[in-house]
């Protein structure tokens, strides 16, 4: 691609951990220099262990990196000075953290009219603002994790989705702002959050009760709109498969092509709505025919009349996917041991070509001089 939709859109971000962080990698990705000001001795994302070692690598790719002393005169006017001709402002601090320093939307915008400033925070306006969250609260008192564990057990998501997915409507936000500041010339302040995201994404649910006057059951105990659309067991019980059968059509091709010949002669099975009615019939026999099946010689069949199918597969298994190492799916960056990792891209094309890296993961304040140059009188940007 010659040029990437965002390039000259200077983003100054304040954030750590997921949600603002993707905020920022989703617009550098996209083409935006993207400034990430870190506290002196560097973002404390960088050293967690567990399940948060990924955070940094995953989420601050095409950045530039300078560490501020925020609480200093020099680091605040520095910070001031890259936000004077800056587009767009990130943080995802607790409410008010960034205010109490000179940092907050109102201040800002006085000093710089055409800023967007995205705060990314648990809640949006209401009784809960002011509250302290994470992914895993919202997913909890937003319902979703109700509904992906089995009943009585609700369960949190594999993944930080609503981090992620809601940095994607902080992302929108912005990008909607811009477009009217092409108009009006204003800039605007954009908040995404956790809780409303969570609530967005069991809207379906909400609305199934609206329609149906029946709680949503959790998804593992759910009654599914059709009667295959499961996990099976194959011949070797640790290479598991999902299989869907989503239309009468496909109904039919999956019968012909399994050999299915009394459940193809049967009419009472010929519509879905009828077949999910008698799923305790249909699972056995498929579980049974499965079971002696290789996944690969499913996936072939399947493969061929076209039906919905997905292997069941481990996070790292992805690095050896034939589809992902095609064509840009994977953008290789260097961790912070001089080694490499290869991490899935930007989920967009654009005229055909995917986003790729043009800044390596930033070493803490690396890039102070270039971005924070020294002016008379001054301090050179650490």
């Amino acid at each position: 691609m010659e040029s990437l939709p965002l390039e000259g859109l200077k983003v100054v971000e304040f954030s750590h951990m997921v949600m603002g962080p993707s905020v920022g990698l989703i617009l550098g990705d996209l083409g935006a220099d993207v400034i990430k000001i870190e506290p002196e001795g560097g973002d404390h994302t960088r050293r967690l262990l567990g399940s948060g070692a990924g955070y940094f690598p995953m989420f601050n790719r095409n950045k530039r990196s300078v560490c501020l002393d925020l609480k200093s005169p020099e680091g605040l006017a520095d910070a001031l000075r890259l936000i004077d001709d800056a587009d767009v402002v990130i943080e995802n601090f607790r409410p008010g953290a960034l205010a109490k320093l000179g940092l907050g939307a109102e201040d800002l915008r006085k000093r710089n009219p055409r800023l967007i400033y995205c705060s990314a925070k648990g809640f949006l306006t209401g009784p809960y603002e002011n509250r302290t969250a994470l992914d895993e609260v919202a997913q909890m008192m937003g319902g979703l994790a109700y509904m992906t564990g089995p009943p009585g057990r609700p369960l949190r998501a594999g993944a930080s989705v609503i981090d992620i997915a809601g940095s994607m409507f902080g992302v929108i936000g912005i990008l909607a702002a811009l477009e009217r500041r092409h108009r009006d010339g204003q800039g605007a302040d954009v908040k995404c959050s956790l809780f409303e995201t969570t609530a967005f994404f069991v809207g379906q649910h909400i609305a199934q009760y609206a329609v149906t006057g029946q709680p949503a059951n959790p998804m593992p105990a759910r009654i599914s709109a059709w009667a295959v659309y499961d996990v099976f067991e194959t011949r070797n019980p640790d290479e598991q498969l999902f299989v869907g059968v989503v239309s009468d059509g496909q109904w039919k091709e999956f019968c012909a092509e399994l050999g299915l010949d009394d459940f193809a002669a049967d009419a009472d099975l010929a519509l879905n709505n009828n077949r999910v009615l008698q799923r305790d019939r249909i699972l056995p026999v498929l579980r049974a025919l499965f079971a002696e099946m290789t996944r690969d010689e499913l996936v072939a069949r399947l493969g061929k009349i076209g039906l919905p199918f997905a292997p069941i597969v481990r996070p790292q298994d992805l690095l050896d996917d034939p589809h992902l190492q095609a064509e840009g799916g994977l953008v290789e960056v260097t961790l912070e041991d001089g080694s490499k990792a290869r991490l899935p891209a930007l989920p967009i094309e654009i005229d055909g070509a995917r986003m790729g890296l043009r800044h390596d993961l930033p070493k803490a304040g690396e890039d102070g001089a270039d971005v924070l140059p020294k002016t008379e009188g001054g301090a050179a940007g650490r």
